[in-house]
């Protein structure tokens, strides 16, 4: 007879964290077997994973998963589609939202800005290239402001007052104002530059509990859990 499971370990990006907690909680409910959750950014996820941390099911870019199946750290039958998440402008909860609806308006308010926040994941990747490609880099100069997660954008925000916009996943967004950060989402990046990232589940090939991991990845992947994702901002 199989022992019990007792815990299983995931390994998430940060962006889908509000629904990735949620959909591990309900799994815990449903199973009675405990899920830890471990968020961080893709570059830092690449780093764990390669290293040969150990984790039962994983959350990750496309691109980080591809690397992980090439490295046989997945069970590439069990990977499945989470969801998408957008990027927007963030603001201080007492600033009025600038303009933001076309490449140009939104060029135009971060040239107005006292600071300009991004992080060092993924989608602060794509803001810095970005500012690259509208011109902006050499123009803010010292203006803009390089952090480690999404969260830190939003309370760096907050922290520097009217003025300053973020540059952030919508999801990471949401969860800090549900945490009482002092930030409003302005708008989604206009559509002409918009950056859409997407996320996979799969079960690690190392897990403990091959079979227990696969469900969970299968729980992350459901229809069920999409809709709990939609919810967070993440479609």
């Amino acid at each position: 007879m199989t022992n019990p499971v007792s815990t299983l370990k995931i390994l998430s990006a940060g962006a889908v964290k509000s629904g990735v907690a949620q959909v591990a909680k309900e799994f815990e409910r449903a199973t009675g077997t405990r899920v830890t959750v471990e968020f961080n950014t893709a570059p830092e996820l690449r780093k764990r994973i390669a290293a040969g941390e150990a984790a039962d099911v994983v959350v990750a870019p496309p691109a980080a998963m591809e690397e992980f199946q090439k490295l046989g750290k997945i069970d590439a039958a069990s990977r499945g589609f989470v969801g998408r998440s957008r990027m927007g402008v963030v603001v201080h909860a007492n600033a009025p939202a600038p303009d933001v609806s076309t490449s140009a308006a939104f060029r135009k308010a971060l040239a107005a800005a006292t600071a300009v926040v991004h992080n060092k994941a993924s989608s602060g990747v794509y803001a810095a290239k970005l500012m690259e490609k509208l011109g902006l880099d050499k123009e803010l100069g010292a203006k803009i402001v390089v952090v480690e997660t999404g969260g830190a954008v939003m309370k760096t925000v907050a922290e520097k007052g009217p003025g300053a916009l973020g540059l952030a996943q919508i999801s990471e967004v949401m969860v800090m104002i549900d945490k009482g950060c002092a930030v409003k989402l302005a708008a989604p990046l206009p559509d002409e530059i918009q950056n859409v990232t997407s996320y996979d589940a799969a079960a690690t090939a190392s897990s403990a509990a091959p079979d227990a991991a696969r469900s969970l990845a299968r729980q992350l992947t459901s229809d069920a859990a999409k809709k709990v994702f939609a919810a967070t901002g993440i479609s």
